[in-house]
């Protein structure tokens, strides 16, 4: 993907949300072109000339200082998500011709140790996914809460391709329509970490194509980082649940991330979790990974 057209559309974006009134700015009247704040109010409330950040949100990021980029923050009032995503696309817009693919680790899958560690966590679903939210690895109670879209054929299982293209998806997700806007968010922001990750551009293409929902979100370019929140979902064993999660970087595993739900002590979805983790127990096996899959993940057996 273009780094700099991302950039400049960004930039865009988040000016034409803010109304002058929002970023403490006189309305003097008088028609305005374009929605939102003007470039040039935008440089005001950032400290630096307007043809300096016409400059920037054209894309063109060449020695832009981390002293700008905070005062951009500023005036755009971005929340500590958009601001990550502003320095991302600034360094990958600043990487040159010869673009570096993401830093990580070559695999995509857990150690032997960090599987074990979440196997022991027998009380709570735990499920591993990576930036693509490609599925990764899980407990087995997170195979058994998850257990919907891990049954597909195409593999890995995926989150997006799950929400988007899966009928099911709007069964299980009791607020589905938020969980598509969640799951376009947290696309974005990895894509501004790794623009050049070729298999999420891949994906990007095959939402975008198949779900005129997805391609319209995308298009908005909102981001956000998975850490904390809650899910309802509808379990065709076990009914409703409400559920809370915390979100996790693996140290030992770089570029996944772990993902721990839990119920309210004492409510009904604690009850029917537990249910879950019984049905579990005796329905479904150990998971065992055969190996990694497309360099992201295990066979599921």
């Amino acid at each position: 993907m273009d780094t700099h057209e991302e950039l400049s559309e960004f930039l865009t974006s988040r000016r034409a949300r803010l109304t002058p009134a929002q970023a403490g700015i006189p309305d003097f009247g008088g028609r305005r072109r374009v929605p939102g704040l003007r470039r040039e109010e935008v440089a005001l409330l950032a400290g630096m000339s307007a043809e300096y950040y016409k400059r920037l949100e054209r894309g063109n990021a060449t020695g832009v200082s981390e002293a700008v980029l905070d005062g951009v923050s500023r005036a755009l009032q971005l929340d500590p998500a958009e601001h990550a995503h502003l320095y991302d696309l600034v360094r990958s817009a600043n990487a040159g011709a010869r673009p570096q693919r993401r830093k990580v680790a070559p695999k995509q899958n857990l150690t032997q140790g960090m599987q074990q560690t979440i196997d022991a966590m027998s009380t709570v679903p735990v499920f591993v996914q990576n930036g693509r939210l490609d599925f990764v690895a899980a407990n087995r109670l997170g195979r058994a809460l998850f257990s919907v879209m891990l049954e597909t054929t195409r593999l890995p299982a995926n989150a997006a391709r799950f929400v988007f293209l899966d009928p099911q998806a709007q069964t299980f997700y009791q607020d589905w329509e938020g969980n598509t806007r969640q799951i376009v968010a947290i696309l974005r922001a990895e894509a501004g970490r790794s623009p050049y990750d070729r298999q999420l551009s891949d994906l990007v293409g095959e939402l975008s194509t198949q779900s005129d929902l997805f391609r319209k979100l995308w298009g908005a370019h909102d981001v956000r980082e998975h850490r904390s929140g809650s899910k309802s979902v509808h379990h065709p064993i076990v009914g409703d649940l409400d559920l809370t999660y915390q979100g996790m970087d693996l140290a030992a595993d770089r570029g996944l991330q772990m993902l721990v739900f839990s119920a309210e002590q004492g409510s009904v979805s604690e009850e029917r979790l537990q249910l879950l983790a019984n049905w579990a127990q005796s329905e479904m096996p150990a998971y065992r990974p055969k190996g990694p899959l497309h360099g992201v993940g295990h066979e599921e057996h």
